[in-house]
């Protein structure tokens, strides 16, 4: 049997094979490589949908791999300077879960920044791990959360000695880290584990000009989307572990909620992305660079708008800066970034990732092309023109320091719940999500106190077209929180 190598991709090699063979399906789907439905074959292809396939014994299987599977996640594993990978099929979500799953037990103390996203809450309720919050810095200017700094750190380890982990955003969703390779030492000389989530750090394992990577840096495990900059089908993720992490119990704990019917397009993305980053990451990752760096000088030439970047480093909260973030703070026309958001879409028809309540977030990855850039930055510069105001009287964007009252699974399973009016919740417990998406980041959390400042910020977001997710009543006109006494 010949080595293999990074120009290798296991998955897909065998699903080229398999479609040489006659074989006869008499097993799921039902849709028996796309004859069975035909509009369903007219629209994404008989070409994709003839590898919509079973597991079977020609192409492994993702809840116990032995042969393709394997080879794949192992490629992917030395790709990514990890011991073992897992193919993950549940999104990043599922893998940030399998983290704090593997590491925390019911009662168990994690250190993490306060804006983590909600797949991180999730997992504590699921497992009854209790959240130790490390509350970010904030930039009062841009009106975001900023990374974590060691003093904090250092602060929340020495007063929680018998934490299991600390939980690590590398980067937030604005393009900020924090200084990883710091609370990596820190965290392993008090025998804790680092977990980190670079659901937008794909693209720090293939070029030397972005901030260090996770499992390059020492972390015990990464939680990684390749479907966001790594070009791999939406859905697709990658959990990678080092070799201090037992291999086989994690692949127990992503049993627990991951799907035993793996999907095959999934896994072949995820094959067929990591051959293409490790081949070629590091030219491509440089297009992606010279690309957001020509629209970022564009923008700030526009005038009021600020498209920002490595200027904002001071070494700690803002250690590093990942450079092919397109993070534009839109306040200074008078708008809201989920105004210009929603400009853009509506009469402009681009689709940028998000917009807050001051910043506006396009996504640029391997896939874009120098004229999609001009077409971003002349729309820009005609909302500008068009629509600028005066900006006195828009709310000024604060990091709310949460009040947890009580662990989220308690909060979340209670049994003495009611459903009260949104504004008659103030100073109540609150036993849901509510969160403006994306980016995910939850404004309330199970357990976690309502003042009138969340209540603000909430009536603002709601305003300004922010769609806002989580709570039971989808509307938002009442919450969920726990009954007086």
């Amino acid at each position: 049997m010949k080595k293999l190598t990074q120009e290798n991709a296991p998955v897909l090699e065998a699903l080229e094979k398999l479609k040489q063979m006659r074989i006869v399906p008499f097993d799921v789907p039902g849709h028996k490589r796309g004859r069975g439905n035909k509009v369903l074959t007219e629209f994404l292809g008989e070409r994709c949908l003839s590898v919509d396939v079973n597991s079977m014994k020609p192409l492994d299987n993702l809840c116990h791999p032995v042969s393709i599977i394997k080879d794949a996640e192992q490629l992917a594993a030395e790709a990514f300077g990890a011991a073992h990978a897992f193919f993950m099929v549940g999104g990043t979500t599922s893998s940030v879960q399998a983290m704090i799953l593997t590491a925390c037990k019911r009662g168990d103390k994690i250190i993490l920044p306060r804006n983590v996203h909600r797949s991180a809450i999730n997992a504590m309720i699921l497992c009854g791990a209790v959240p130790v919050y490390i509350n970010p810095q904030m930039d009062k200017t841009l009106g975001i959360s900023l990374g974590m700094s060691i003093k904090d750190v250092k602060k929340a380890i020495a007063d929680n000695p018998d934490a299991k982990a600390v939980f690590v955003n590398n980067p937030t969703y604005y393009g900020i880290c924090s200084n990883l390779n710091e609370i990596i030492k820190m965290a392993h000389a008090n025998n804790m584990l680092v977990l980190a989530d670079e659901a937008h750090g794909t693209h720090f394992y293939f070029n030397d000009k972005l901030p260090a990577a996770a499992m390059r840096s020492g972390a015990d495990m990464a939680a990684v989307s390749l479907h966001k900059s790594g070009g791999s089908l939406t859905q697709s993720s990658m959990l990678f572990i080092n070799d201090k992490i037992s291999e086989g119990y994690v692949r127990q704990i992503i049993n627990l909620t991951q799907t035993t019917s793996g999907s095959y397009l999934l896994m072949s993305s995820l094959d067929i992305s990591r051959r293409n980053l490790a081949l070629r990451g590091n030219k491509i990752i440089d297009t992606v660079i010279d690309l957001v760096e020509y629209a970022r000088s564009e923008i700030n030439n526009i005038g009021d708008y600020y498209a920002y970047s490595r200027e904002k480093i001071n070494g700690d909260s803002i250690y590093d800066f990942d450079i092919t973030k397109l993070s534009i703070y839109t306040r200074s026309i008078g708008l809201a970034g989920i105004e210009v958001y929603d400009i853009l879409r509506d009469e402009y028809d681009i689709q940028t990732e998000f917009g807050d309540l001051a910043n506006l977030l396009a996504y640029v990855s391997i896939g874009d092309r120098p004229r999609d850039m001009e077409r971003l930055v002349s729309a820009l510069s005609e909302i500008r023109r068009i629509y600028k105001k005066d900006s006195t009287g828009m709310l000024e964007v604060e990091y709310i320091n949460p009040k947890v009252v009580l662990p989220p699974q308690d909060a979340f399973y209670t049994n003495k719940e009611e459903s009260i009016p949104l504004d008659k919740a103030c100073g109540r417990v609150c036993t849901e999500f509510v969160m403006c998406y994306p980016p995910g980041i939850p404004i309330l959390a199970p357990g976690e106190l309502v003042t009138s400042q969340i209540l603000e910020y909430i009536h603002y977001a709601k305003a300004k077209g922010c769609q806002m997710t989580g709570p039971e009543d989808m509307e938002l006109n009442n919450l969920n929180v726990v009954t007086e006494k």
